[in-house]
């Protein structure tokens, strides 16, 4: 004899498949739990996975924090960067200067292309603490002196720029003389050479930076030993609020101090917006697979009213009874979450290949680089998120059978057996 209760036996022997509509509906709900709970576990995985990539690759690049001094460059920033230095949360720091100028390709055939984009200038020692840019060199080498220039991956594709190649960078500083000498020529541009060709992994950064020296980049805006400002680099970038309260107070009110959850704060928060919009929404899925089941079972109830019956008089308790039907309901819960964990892990695991094979079949992207800011669509599988996905699925198909449940154990024998 088997060990289990004749409850949870009953319910899997009215689950077994039969030719009938109550058997068809059984199976829709299953098919929309499973639907339901794949569904949910790669988008809520492909977001999750959105926000841990952006976040590496902002780390990657950007500093954690920022201090700038509003309205003026920074001209003590030495005995600046030695005070943020002793703190013991900082892992490095840096100065930098950051500006937009308009850069001119000088290829051996054809005309020039002009782009603009944010010229940085960096210390090339101090820069593997800083970045991880110097490993992130795909073509040439990490060299920034004497003019020398590292550019991004997407903007060395689409300006047609490779190692070895010249440009010309206009600043602020040739328009502000070429205006205040009233001169109708048009001024020398400085020339660089392209040394470099980085790859970060992320779009924005690999199309619209460009990397020189310091002491170049101070010379193209006329800063002399001033700076724009200093990165600062923590051993742990959450704890980029509680650096900037203590450096606040240290440096006092001339000098701003941003964190890096603070420039990126609108794109942070979009997508944990998002993500919970997403759950929301497609959990919707679920809600209406229960709807399916609380019909199966319903019907079931009307069927089985004479069984019903029998096991009342045989001294069944309204709650034996009532647990036979809600054993269905968590039964169907239990194999659609199984079924769908298992879809939703196998859509994860070849998500790319998919997006490949899509693109080749209809010749356009799905998840174009340009717009989403990775080449790979990014998946984080979080155990949290799957057990939140599937237990809420499986409690919402518990309670999907609850009204046939309550219903079934409250009938009387004498009524259901009236007229048989």
């Amino acid at each position: 004899m088997s060990r289990l209760p004749f409850e949870l036996l009953l319910a899997l022997r009215y689950l077994r498949p039969k030719r009938t509509f109550v058997s068809v509906i059984t199976l829709i709900s299953v098919l929309g739990v499973t639907l339901g709970v794949a569904v949910l576990i790669i988008v809520i995985s492909v977001m999750s996975g959105f926000d841990k990539q952006l976040r590496d690759k902002i780390l990657g690049f950007n500093p954690h924090l920022s201090i700038t001094e509003p309205g003026h460059s920074m001209a003590d920033y030495k005995p600046l960067i030695q005070l943020i230095s002793s703190n013991r949360l900082v892992k490095a720091a840096a100065p930098f200067v950051a500006m937009q100028v308009l850069l001119k390709t000088q290829p051996l055939q054809g005309q020039g292309e002009i782009a603009a984009p944010v010229v940085r200038g960096i210390i090339p020692d101090l820069e593997s603490n800083i970045s991880v840019l110097p490993t992130s060199i795909k073509d040439g080498e990490f060299s920034v002196e004497n003019r020398g220039l590292l550019v991004g991956a997407e903007f060395a594709h689409e300006n047609g720029i490779s190692v070895g190649d010249r440009v010309e960078i206009a600043s602020a500083r040739e328009f502000k003389h070429w205006d205040a000498n009233k001169n109708k020529e048009a001024p020398v541009l400085p020339e660089f050479e392209v040394r470099g060709i980085f790859d970060v992994g992320y779009w924005e950064y690999d199309a619209k930076f460009v990397i020189t020296s310091l002491a170049d980049a101070q010379d193209l805006n006329d800063l002399g030993n001033t700076v724009h400002g200093v990165f600062v680099m923590l051993h742990d970038p959450y704890q980029a609020p509680t650096v900037k309260a203590q450096l606040t107070r240290q440096l006092g009110a001339k000098y701003l101090v941003r964190t890096w959850l603070q420039d990126n704060s609108s794109m942070l928060s979009a997508l944990v917006v998002e993500k919970n919009v997403m759950f929301y929404i497609l959990f919707f899925i679920m809600i209406v697979a229960a709807l399916c089941i609380l019909s199966a079972l319903i019907t079931f109830v009307v069927q089985k009213t004479r069984e019903i019956g029998m096991l009342k008089a045989l001294g069944a308790t309204d709650l034996q009874v009532a647990a036979i039907f809600l054993s269905q309901g968590a039964l169907v819960g239990a194999l659609g979450d199984i079924l769908g964990y298992g879809l939703g892990m196998l859509a994860l695991a070849y998500r790319n290949e998919f997006l490949h094979v899509m693109n080749r079949t209809f010749g356009f992207e799905l998840f174009p680089a340009s717009i989403y800011g990775f080449s790979q669509l990014p998946a984080l599988i979080v155990p949290g998120d799957i057990l939140l996905i599937c237990g809420s699925a499986w409690i919402i198909c518990l309670l999907g059978g609850l009204i046939p449940a309550w219903r079934a154990g409250r009938l009387q024998p004498v009524e259901a057996l009236r007229y048989e």
